[in-house]
């Protein structure tokens, strides 16, 4: 079998037992049995099983990422793209990758070695966010409060977004019914931005407000 097919059913065993029974419970042996492998394969192709799990995380974080640059790049406004994020993560949940991604959270927390390889990772997520959010502000120059910049609101909506994956892990539905209400809000609130952007009145106020600014400098 060629080494390309062995590897990716390593990969898909480990994620298997990443998804249903944690970190904690990973097992080079177990995961080799559920491939259908020599374990010695494990050890050839990724050395350890740290260098195994973030093999896992990136292969999923290859593809998911760019699901979400490329949701952020097409047309749409910007309610309509949390709308579609909403819907990628209950996708993500149902298919494992959040439970995935909390676990080496977790387990990055005890083991420094995999904490420095899982951080860039997790990083390139809260990048998407950030992106999309300087694009967001670009396109609508909201009046915001002093501090409330790009950085500041991407982090605010990583970490929310983050603590909500745990929330979700541990209390499952009754924590989705607390969330759901912010989410929509969140929502409700992009759609009222995006609508005061181009309506008239939203116009004309913008540029009443850009020439009172011009007279004041002169």
């Amino acid at each position: 079998m060629p080494a390309v097919d062995t590897k990716t059913r390593i990969l898909q065993a480990a994620f298997r037992t990443l998804a249903t029974q944690g970190y904690a419970a990973l097992s080079v042996r177990e995961i080799a049995k559920d491939a259908g492998v020599n374990h010695a394969l494990i050890n050839y192709h990724f050395g350890t099983k740290d260098r195994l799990v973030i093999a896992v995380l990136d292969e999923a974080n290859r593809r998911l990422l760019e699901r979400q640059r490329r949701m952020y790049a097409s047309p749409g406004g910007f309610a309509q793209k949390w709308a579609q994020a909403r819907a990628f993560y209950e996708d993500d949940l149902a298919s494992g990758f959040v439970r995935v991604q909390a676990e080496l959270y977790s387990a990055s927390l005890s083991n420094v070695e995999l904490r420095e390889q899982f951080l860039p990772r997790i990083r390139a997520w809260k990048g998407v966010v950030l992106e999309a959010v300087r694009e967001a502000l670009r396109m609508h120059a909201p009046r915001l409060p002093e501090g409330f910049d790009a950085e500041a609101i991407a982090t605010l909506i990583s970490e929310f977004w983050l603590g909500m994956e745990f929330a979700r892990l541990i209390g499952g539905d009754e924590e989705r019914v607390r969330h759901e209400p912010a989410l929509d809000a969140i929502g409700r609130m992009l759609s009222a931005l995006e609508a005061s952007a181009t309506s008239p009145r939203g116009v004309a106020s913008d540029t009443a407000t850009r020439r009172g600014g011009a007279r004041r400098r002169r």
